[in-house]
């Protein structure tokens, strides 16, 4: 039987950290609340952007939690693919362009 490191059962315990330090856990638990209610963007859009950033961190549970709040919000599965999309645009982007120091230090060297 194979296992997977990566259990989406273990996102119901994510409040079980508070057991290891409960003031830092509840600063947390706090701010991340309030980022999320609705503001100058919609809750529906930031759990995009959080659906979008889970890809770009590759963090297995965001994905499995953001997958979910992005559809109750009510993303479709294009807006939802989309988003991934523009983490994916922006980390290759991130990557190509700090080629610009290999190609600076190159030149560099070879002079």
């Amino acid at each position: 039987m194979s296992e997977s490191y990566y259990d989406s059962k273990d996102l119901s315990h994510f409040g079980d950290i508070a057991e290891l330090n409960e003031g830092l856990a509840k600063k947390f638990f706090d701010y991340y609340g309030e980022v999320f209610k609705a503001g100058a963007l919609s809750q529906r859009e930031k759990s995009l952007i959080a659906l979008a950033v889970a890809h770009a961190v590759q963090c297995p549970y965001c994905i499995d939690a953001y997958t979910t709040d992005s559809l109750q919000k009510g993303s479709s599965e294009e807006q939802m693919m989309e988003a991934v999309h523009v983490a994916t645009a922006i980390r290759g982007g991130a990557s190509l362009v700090h080629s610009v120091q290999m190609m600076k230090k190159c030149k560099k060297i070879q002079m």
